[in-house]
């Protein structure tokens, strides 16, 4: 009995694995990499929910520091026994490497007359850190990533601000000088330019949650004073005055790890990047929920339009109302106080405002 007991315990883990990871109908054994693709698609090749990142990859989320482990031409295998994907043999044992990152090559083999196979180890040389597989693919979100995006009525108020402008010109553009006040000496001389354009309200309780911006350019402080000298190194749109100044950033964590909240969240669309009623695959979308709420970068929330209201043919007859339908699927990928940016990963309806994003059930 003991040792059904302890049978029992040791395929436990693999049972809850199988029960909470369903294979694609057509998933492969085998996936060789390539430039190109991202952690997300890699899973999603084997698995319907590619963002149940520590039971795909057999790994615990907390003990995740760095997900770029994953090189064009490394092959990825499915471990049929776990339901997890090793890179490695297919036997599920992942390619050792040592601390120069050196990886062992046991492409020559010999046999002798016991038909025994001797592997003869390479040396062969992983690529950089700047050549791995990242989560998702930074070329939809890289611009959301260093630029301000999300301005609050505290942060504008107290905010650096173009007064003046060289020979009173109107519009500026590259190369030309720009007065402002505000802008401290200890932040350095390096400055982006927005000016705001939407303001974000709760579609529920009408609070403003905060001022969209939109990015007009760069800029350098040449003389810090009460009214200091900039002067414009890029210009996207024309700028002038009343314009405002953000310090530049030095950029954000790309190594996202997918995951669902620990607790339950709801939020609503309050905005489609662009101005567009309706969005799809790979748009970028704002919700009414940020880092006060429990959002986090790379939270994984699943997307829900309201159930059809079906009306009855009796006068006291209730109408009836659907249950609110599962359509996709948005990651989300930078979080401020009141609101974040996600990015919607599969979507098999047009995602529109006020749509439900919730975590995952």
């Amino acid at each position: 009995m003991r040792k059904i007991i302890s049978l029992i315990c040791l395929l436990l883990p693999i049972a809850v694995f199988a029960d909470e990871l369903q294979l694609q109908e057509n998933a492969p054994d085998r996936y060789v990499v390539v430039k190109g693709d991202t952690l997300w698609d890699i899973s999603a090749k084997f698995f319907k929910d590619p963002w149940k990142w520590p039971q795909i990859w057999g790994f615990n989320k907390d003990t995740i520091k760095d997900p770029h482990w994953i090189y064009p031409g490394d092959v990825v295998y499915l471990d049929s026994s776990t339901h997890t994907l090793r890179i490695g043999n297919q036997g599920g044992t992942a390619v050792p490497t040592d601390t120069a990152g050196i990886v062992p090559d046991m492409g020559d083999t010999t046999s002798g007359a016991s038909d025994a196979v001797k592997l003869m180890p390479k040396a062969r040389v992983v690529a950089g850190t700047s050549e791995a597989i990242p989560s998702i693919s930074l070329k939809v979100i890289g611009p959301f990533l260093q630029r301000p995006l999300v301005i609050e009525d505290a942060e504008l108020e107290g905010a650096p601000k173009l007064v003046g402008t060289l020979e009173a010109k109107q519009l500026l553009g590259a190369n030309d000088i720009a007065y402002a006040t505000n802008i401290p000496a200890d932040h350095g001389e390096r400055w982006q330019i927005y000016r705001p354009s939407v303001t974000f309200i709760d579609p529920e309780t009408k609070e403003v949650l905060g001022h969209e911006v939109t990015y007009l350019g760069d800029a350098d402080v040449e003389k810090f004073a009460d009214i200091s000298t900039l002067r414009i190194t890029k210009s996207v749109l024309e700028i002038h005055k009343g314009d405002y100044f953000a310090q530049a950033s030095s950029g954000f964590s790309s190594n996202y790890l997918p995951h669902a909240p620990s607790s339950s969240i709801t939020a609503r669309v309050i905005s489609i990047y662009g101005g567009v009623e309706q969005a799809g695959q790979n748009a970028v979308i704002t919700l009414n929920k940020g880092k006060r709420d429990g959002l986090e970068n790379g939270h994984v929330l699943a997307l829900y339009q309201k159930g059809e209201v079906v009306k009855t043919s009796g006068w006291f007859t209730p109408n009836l109302t659907m249950p609110d339908l599962r359509y996709g699927l948005i990651f989300v990928f930078r979080v401020f106080d009141k609101v974040s940016y996600a990015l919607v990963m599969e979507t098999k309806l047009p995602v529109q405002i006020l749509d439900r994003a919730s975590t995952p059930e």
